[in-house]
């Protein structure tokens, strides 16, 4: 497993993956992604240590910071933020679910790893920017209070660079509900 990640969004396709050529040709980096996201932005999402992912994501940064909507550097990230963007998370039947909403897909990831890093819960989904016109959303779940505490400080950190949209703690979800997100 990589000690870090990091991640830049941009506006324009192009400018991607501008941006992504730049990041692995900076740094000894692996390149988890780069792809389109809606309404027609481009993620890359890169690996390595903790040095060599910030100087890629700065290198990018810099180099075209009129296209750049948002950028992240996690060193050592939780273990479960893996299993939520790839949807691998296997949970059993929850007390509450948390979701959180926001503006980016990279604030979302950084809310994700703030949320579990806070509280005993469990990442079920990271969804970033597909069909959403570019908003990211997280679900995890967990214990009533744990959920709460876990959303409540992952809102505080996306609300900080104005990318935090909306969140809700469902307490014990219905089982259609829950059928129906897994």
């Amino acid at each position: 497993m990589k000690k870090a990640i990091g991640m830049v969004e941009y506006k324009t396709v192009s400018s991607g993956m501008r941006a992504a050529d730049r990041m692995v040709k900076t740094a000894e980096v692996d390149l988890l992604q780069a792809d389109t996201v809606c309404p027609g932005k481009f993620l890359v999402l890169i690996s390595g240590d903790l040095s060599a992912v910030k100087a890629s994501v700065e290198a990018a940064a810099v180099a075209d910071p009129e296209q750049l909507i948002d950028s992240f550097v996690l060193g050592n990230p939780h273990d479960s933020i893996f299993s939520a963007l790839y949807g691998s998370s296997e949970i059993g039947s929850p007390n509450a679910l948390g979701v959180l909403e926001t503006f980016s897909a990279s604030a979302a990831i950084v809310a994700a790893d703030t949320a579990a890093k806070t509280a005993l819960v469990d990442l079920i989904e990271l969804r970033l920017a597909r069909g959403m016109c570019g908003k990211s959303y997280l679900l995890l779940t967990g214990e009533i209070a744990a959920v709460q505490a876990a959303i409540d400080k992952a809102k505080t950190g996306a609300g900080e660079y104005g990318m935090f949209l909306d969140s809700a703690v469902i307490p014990h979800p219905d089982q259609k509900l829950w059928q129906n997100i897994l």
